[in-house]
């Protein structure tokens, strides 16, 4: 059927919308390879012709959903840990909501950026890996900065071991998260201020202690095992 004299005056960048929107759908249920442009031109309710002008290719086309949803992740996480709070885990406790909120109501964004793109070309894998690199280490600075601030006045570790510390418990974190969220989708209940709280509560209690100079020591037989071996 042809589209509406409505549909056909939309303007450009909404009508890009709709596809772009059609596409993740389309991508999220049959993944890169089985998805066609015929589903996602019918479920945008344009012609092909019309999908190919408007977003090239199919290869294109993820792509540029890629970008989207990516933009659309970054800057929920941005605006959540950017907004005023009390100290740097409250910061972190709005970030984490802010992405278990973005993978339980977007989950088909979630699909396209976690499971399709990551078993994509070299280019798309890239491009969220430069992403997730600067998740990291944003998630780094909050961590060093609870660190700095818990630090014993003296005997404090030095600026720069405290900053490998944190990029290493980040990255951890950032893992977790991930892990999560995966986990959250299999079980859509569960609210998205729940999942934070859980990962909060195994994360940063451990972070809290560590920044006060307690240490995990090895139990005495491993440690004795070691040196022998050694």
């Amino acid at each position: 059927m042809a589209p509406s004299t409505e549909r056909r005056r939309l303007p450009r960048e909404v009508r890009e919308q709709q596809m772009l929107d059609a596409a993740v759908e389309v991508f999220s249920e049959y993944g890169f390879h089985a998805a066609s442009m015929e589903e996602i031109a019918e479920r945008a309710r344009v012609s092909k012709p019309l999908l190919y002008l408007y977003l090239g290719s199919k290869e294109e086309t993820f792509r540029a959903c890629v970008a989207r949803e990516t933009d659309r992740l970054v800057d929920a996480l941005g605006a959540a840990t950017r907004a005023p709070a009390a100290d740097e885990a409250e910061r972190l406790w709005r970030g984490l909501t802010a992405f278990f909120t973005f993978v339980a109501e977007r989950r088909a964004s979630w699909s396209v950026l976690y499971q399709q793109a990551r078993s994509h070309n070299d280019s798309v894998a890239e491009q969220l890996a430069q992403v997730r690199g600067e998740i990291v280490a944003t998630v780094a600075d909050l961590v060093l900065q609870a660190m700095r601030a818990r630090a014993p006045e003296r005997g404090a570790p030095a600026y720069s071991t405290m900053r490998r510390e944190a990029t290493a418990v980040a990255r951890a974190l950032v893992g977790a998260a991930d892990a999560m969220a995966d986990w959250a989708v299999t079980n859509p209940s569960e609210a998205p201020q729940t999942t934070a709280r859980r990962l909060m509560n195994l994360m940063w209690l451990g972070m809290e202690r560590t920044a006060r100079g307690e240490r995990f020591t090895a139990p005495a037989t491993e440690a004795a095992g070691a040196a022998a071996r050694g």
